[in-house]
């Protein structure tokens, strides 16, 4: 039988992405003891095949540690590469006359191929194209339906198939490729629990992929295209999460213009309930060294107060050299920055307004009950994770102890802060609901004798979306008698 864990002190999760440094069950099982609470899977990197001892090896942790786990599926998504050089590599000089073609004759110092027909038609002069994660810009002067003429503002050295980014027009091309559509149809088929769309620019990007996902899994938008920030709100609502993917949102914006980006798009994402995740180089000097750099702990920190579900790990647990050291970290910054007594009012500078549904309602005022009484959690019975989200939402000073009859719901939550969630079968009748909260509250930990817990469910049972009742019990010292 699995054993049950202590829920984790911290609400902030954290997500660490698995790659040659952590792919063992050995590993993993480390990771998840450190802190880790959901694990993302690459699929730009490797086969599929590969990654299914992976998927198992995450799922082994269910039956030895008694809590479901999550997966996050990350599609690579429509990478826009140069071709290839006669020689590999060239040198781009500032001034020069430089032409990105049709033609798949390997190129030189001043031409190469651009084989992606979707930016000829979408390019306009003065629209800037960066190469090599913006190391080299170059700026477009005329172009054609088979030629772009640039000039190199940046100059420096180019080699075989960079990746290149367009920022300033939005092109008009499918968010998922080929290669995307087998993937998604791989880890659907594998059971993960989310799946990342990556550079989504607008909400009828999601919906190819919401189709083929069937509802098989939880849809995440990869916010790192400056034209999704045009659209922000309609991609938030379209999307189960979000991830601030400060990868190439940096590349194609300024670096001083994402720091108010990434909080626009935490208090949009925390406003429309959905989770938000916080990634890339969060504690990038750990790819190396076993402690972060100051600045980099105060990155994560800042995440933190503006009230982020989760915070993610790249390279530094997917191939550095101290993975299981970087999410001790990250568990520990958390732990530190949600102990500091004005964590609670900071992380309620976004304002989230209830819509006006009984469920909203009664999840605010969970919120605040739990503050006037000194509640120690709140116990919520759920099956699609909607009340849940709700609460979660509410950012309330207590634990939020989740209980549902479906498997693939508690491991969805694993990206919404404060949550602990159980898979348990359903209650029948109120007096079972309120019994069966106090045991599990006992159970997992969050209460003892003397404490008491709020409980929110929906009556008549195991009916989705019908959220109405709010109940506040006390526990006394038997509760754990007859738990089956």
């Amino acid at each position: 039988m699995a054993r049950a864990i202590t829920p984790r002190s911290r609400k902030v999760r954290v997500l660490a992405t698995l790659g040659p440094a952590s792919n063992t069950p050995a590993m993993i099982a480390k990771l998840f003891e450190a802190g880790a609470d959901a694990f993302r899977i690459n699929m730009s990197h490797g086969d599929q095949q590969s990654k299914l001892p992976v998927i198992h090896a995450i799922r082994a942790l269910e039956k030895s540690h008694g809590r479901p786990t999550t997966i996050l599926a990350d599609l690579q998504g429509p990478k826009l590469r140069v071709g290839r050089f006669a020689g590999g590599r060239v040198e781009l000089t500032h001034g020069a006359r430089f032409v990105l073609d049709r033609d798949p004759t390997p190129g030189d110092a001043n031409r190469v191929e651009l084989p992606h027909r979707e930016i000829f038609q979408a390019i306009a002069p003065g629209a800037r194209l960066l190469l090599d994660d913006g190391k080299l810009v170059l700026r477009v002067a005329e172009h054609s339906a088979d030629e772009i003429v640039t000039i190199v503002e940046v100059g420096g050295p180019l080699s075989d198939n960079k990746g290149l980014n367009v920022p300033d027009v939005v092109v008009p091309m499918a968010a998922l490729t080929d290669k995307d559509r087998s993937d998604l149809a791989f880890a659907v088929d594998a059971g993960v629990d989310w799946i990342a769309l990556s550079f989504v620019q607008r909400p009828e990007d999601l919906a190819e992929a919401r189709k083929l996902i069937g509802g098989k899994a939880a849809l995440l938008a990869k916010i790192e295209k400056p034209a999704a920030i045009d659209r922000l709100e309609e991609i938030v609502e379209m999307c189960d999460g979000v991830m601030v993917a400060r990868g190439d949102l940096g590349v194609e914006l300024p670096p001083q213009t994402v720091p108010p980006l990434q909080k626009r798009i935490v208090e949009t994402s925390r406003r429309l309930g959905r989770p938000v995740v916080v990634a890339t180089q969060m504690l990038e000097s750990m790819i190396k060294s076993p402690s972060p750099t100051r600045a980099e702990v105060s990155d994560v920190a800042t995440a933190i107060y503006d009230g982020a579900d989760a915070i993610m790990l790249s390279a530094e647990s997917a191939a550095g050299d101290w993975p299981a050291e970087s999410v001790a970290m990250m568990n520990a910054i958390g732990e530190s920055v949600e102990s500091d007594p004005m964590h609670g009012e900071r992380i309620r500078f976004t304002v989230t307004r209830p819509d006006p549904t009984t469920a909203d309602a009664l999840a605010e005022a969970a919120k605040n009950i739990a503050a006037t009484i000194s509640a120690k959690a709140i116990i919520c019975y759920t099956t699609s994770g909607s009340t849940a989200r709700r609460v979660a939402r509410e950012r309330p000073s207590v634990p939020l102890l989740v209980l549902t009859p479906k498997m693939e719901t508690a491991r969805r939550l694993g990206l919404l802060w404060g949550t602990h969630a159980v898979h348990t079968r359903d209650v029948d009748s109120f007096e079972e609901m309120v019994a069966k909260a106090k045991r599990m509250a006992l159970r997992q930990g969050m209460a003892k004798a003397g404490d008491r817990v709020i409980i929110m469910a929906g009556i008549p049972f195991r009916t989705p979306g019908a959220t109405n009742v709010l109940h506040v019990v006390g526990i006394i010292g038997d509760e754990l008698k007859g738990y089956g």
